[in-house]
């Protein structure tokens, strides 16, 4: 999309009570400055929390915008209010002229270094690796919680990257609300990706529609996520899940970096940039970052999958339990991520 030509942009920060500039329009501006775009923001106007009648509280009052930050465009004597950054950037300050940076690649002996290198490293900064080698050719497979901090992550680092989600059609409708909600807010396509109707007809044509709670899950997984899967990375070169060790016994091992074969013979770059991290590390971000969420984790979900092989979790539970409630604890994962990947990166180490 080739940029609109505006006459003059305006950026509205916030102001904390505390004093300081919210952490939200501090990390706006670095990422307009790291892609060489904060030139074109021509004022920059402030929302004091303490003052209601300061000008950026009053030109919030004024287009209904509660958040910060957020942008006013003056386009041919119309204001066009924008609250994404990302959107503003892409749609508003991208020149079409400029060059296309061309994603590099990696190999396996450079992803086994950098897998020693960065054990132990913050998200951001795997993040970082990962679309710094790879942008837009590092696609982030996309669905729940700690998903949209990769996203959120992604976003922030101001490099290009890619989103991706298995629409298996058996979603609860609130995930595809999360869906839409987390497209809008960060101005990003999410490619969806569905089951081959070749497969999955006759399948169900067969079985019905809940046969995986006699005979196992995996064969229905099969078809609405591995092989959707497979199209989903294509002729990428990495991918970037939301994996944690603390998760379920089945992902004890997770490594944050991996050379994966699982899904391309000639194998790809594999991040958990989160792998480390806690469920309430994950939750401390999207709560202080203002990061969107789906509206059943209200309601006691905590791993959130297909409508008819997810429920709520109990007291005491493993935050997969919930997940294929009805099979051994050893066999609840669906084959997107399979244990040969952790193999493959304990004997780098």
């Amino acid at each position: 999309m080739s940029p609109t030509r505006h006459q003059q942009i305006t950026m509205v920060k916030k102001r904390l009570a505390s004093g300081e500039p919210c952490q939200k329009c501090a990390q706006a501006e670095e990422m307009l400055r790291r892609r060489g775009l904060w030139e074109r923001i021509d004022r920059v106007v402030w929302a004091d929390e303490t003052d209601g009648e300061s000008e950026g509280m009053q030109l919030g009052r004024k287009h209904g915008v509660s958040l910060a930050p957020f942008f006013l465009l003056e386009l041919s004597g119309e204001t066009r209010v924008v609250t994404s950054v990302l959107q503003l950037a892409k749609e508003y300050l991208s020149d079409p002229a400029a060059p296309i940076a061309t994603a590099t690649t990696v190999t396996r002996i450079e992803v086994e270094r950098a897998a020693i290198e960065l054990s132990g490293a913050s998200p951001d900064k795997i993040v970082g690796y990962v679309l710094g080698a790879l942008g837009k050719d590092a696609v982030i497979a996309f669905s729940g919680a700690e998903d949209v901090v990769l996203v959120d992550l992604a976003a922030r680092s101001g490099l290009p990257f890619s989103v991706f989600c298995l629409d298996t059609g058996r979603l609860h409708a609130e995930t595809y609300r999360f869906l839409d909600k987390v497209r809008v807010h960060y101005g990003i396509e999410i490619e969806l990706m569905t089951p081959a109707a070749a497969a999955l007809e006759p399948f169900v044509k067969k079985k019905g529609l809940f046969s995986f709670y006699d005979d196992g899950h995996h064969e229905c997984c099969g078809i609405r996520k591995v092989e959707p899967l497979r199209r989903a990375l294509g002729d990428r070169r990495g991918w970037l899940t939301g994996q944690r060790r603390d998760q379920s016994p089945t992902r004890a091992d997770v490594p944050e970096l991996i050379w994966d074969t699982a899904h391309r013979s000639e194998g790809m770059l594999k991040a958990n940039p989160l792998a480390a991290w806690s469920q309430v590390e994950v939750w401390d971000y999207i709560r202080s970052n203002a990061v969107p969420y789906n509206e059943l984790h209200d309601r006691g979900f905590i791993s959130i999958g297909c409508e008819p092989c997810t429920r709520q979790a109990r007291p005491g539970e493993h935050e997969r339990a919930a997940r294929w409630w009805w099979e051994e604890s050893t066999q609840r994962e669906c084959g997107l991520h399979v244990p040969e990947d952790g193999r493959l990166m304990r004997d780098a180490h």
